[in-house]
């Protein structure tokens, strides 16, 4: 491992593996364990590891990640911040966001900056895989207390009329993919094929003229539409 000033480069061997991680969490230790699991992971391959996001864009060049991993409170520029920067040329990488955080301002402007998905730092040991694994699937993992908080903010929203005309389904599965749902759990909930609720997803898509998730869930949240 060597480091830089305020951030820490770990470079690794490539191997031949699924997906290419790229981490940024400043706290050594924490990155080291990070490392440590993904490493004894065989379907994952860490490409880098920084202690802080200011070159994210020029590693996204260089290093062809699949997915980040990215601290929202870092020295130099924080996560939110550096989301917002890769967003503004890759809208489609998925960004697993890891906080100590319990409050919504914070979680909040992650997600409307671009995040994929959130995990509380003490479920890493326990969530880390499995949350990669949703964001990587097109979900958007959220520890359970996160999630009640962008739920009741959602309900305490006076109700605003929706210019998109969106019909009753596809409010129902906009509001089931705010809340961090995965495909399989909103076609259970709907009681509709994975099929059909991709299709609903397609033609909220056209209707709010976004083309992707994040930016499906941060524009309904921003416009009141769930």
């Amino acid at each position: 491992m060597r480091y830089y000033g305020e951030q820490w480069l770990a470079i690794f061997t490539p191997l031949t593996m699924n997906h290419a991680i790229l981490l940024y969490e400043d706290n050594l230790e924490l990155s080291e364990s990070i490392q440590s699991m993904l490493r004894l992971n065989e379907t994952m391959h860490l490409v880098g590891a920084h202690g802080n996001p200011l070159d994210v864009n020029e590693h996204l060049q260089t290093l062809k990640p699949d997915l980040l991993i990215m601290d929202i409170d870092m020295p130099g520029m924080n996560g939110i911040e550096a989301v917002k920067r890769v967003r503004a040329v890759d809208k489609d990488i998925p960004i697993l966001m890891l906080t100590v955080f319990d409050d919504n301002q914070h979680v909040f402007e992650a997600i409307c900056a671009g995040a994929s998905g959130y995990l509380l730092k003490k479920h890493i040991g326990t969530k880390l895989f499995a949350a990669i694994e949703e964001v990587r699937q097109g979900g958007a993992p959220m520890s359970p207390s996160i999630a009640r908080m962008v739920l009741a903010s959602m309900q305490q929203k006076p109700f605003q009329e929706d210019r998109y005309k969106l019909t009753p389904k596809e409010k129902e599965v906009l509001t089931s993919l705010s809340r961090g749902n995965s495909y399989k759990l909103i076609a259970s909930e709907n009681e509709i094929s994975i099929d059909t609720v991709r299709s609903h997803i397609r033609k909220i898509y056209e209707k709010l003229n976004v083309h992707s998730q994040t930016e499906a869930i941060s524009k309904a949240l921003k416009e009141k539409l769930v």
